[in-house]
């Protein structure tokens, strides 16, 4: 099926998540569009605070017009994928402009938190699918392990630099840091 026709059952999908209870997840992945539930926890939605404030902090400086947001979603029609991230770094214009997704071309970068449940194989799709969308930075933020990996510099749909961190490090995430001493792992509370 091609990327027109995906983004319209996506598009369908969209419509009947929105009456569903709970959180979903609408995506177009490898194997084209997909509902799937969002697993909400309170320790993952602080992170995603975390990062997000730390980053709208720093892009003041080292990118002007530029913020971190809560997870978008982000498309990149000739390469058939949507992806919605946990927080990504987009112009904040990008934001107010008409339509479901922002240009993939517009991310600069792109952070997950994996769910209490884990990855499924999702931060491997992912891990596919952002460098060929052409995002410069990726962060993988584990809290079942207390693990981050920082990916970047795209090169043939691969990123080809990654850095291993344990909570509590100093994070250089492209040109910003993100400090993690406030990180907790799920189910423990040190």
């Amino acid at each position: 099926m091609h990327y027109a026709g995906m983004r319209s059952v996506a598009e369908d999908l969209w419509s009947y998540a929105e009456r569903l209870e709970g959180s979903w997840l609408v995506e177009i992945g490898p194997s084209g569009p997909v509902l799937a539930t969002r697993y909400p926890s309170k320790r993952r939605e602080g992170m995603v605070r975390r990062i997000r404030e730390q980053l709208n902090g720093q892009l003041r400086d080292t990118h002007p017009g530029h913020i971190c947001a809560n997870g978008p979603v982000i498309e990149h029609p000739a390469i058939g994928r949507m992806r919605r991230p946990g927080a990504v770094v987009v112009p904040e214009a990008s934001l107010d402009e008409d339509g479901l997704a922002v240009d993939a071309g517009q991310v600069l970068a792109a952070v997950e938190i994996v769910s209490p449940s884990g990855p499924h194989g999702e931060c491997d799709e992912k891990l596919a699918d952002y460098p060929a969308m052409g995002i410069p930075h990726y962060m993988i933020v584990d809290p079942r392990t207390g693990t981050i990996q920082v990916h970047s510099e795209p090169c043939k749909g691969r990123y080809s630099g990654k850095e291993p961190h344990i909570f509590g490090d100093s994070v250089a995430f492209g040109p910003w840091t993100v400090e993690t001493s406030e990180f907790r792992r799920y189910g423990r509370d040190a």
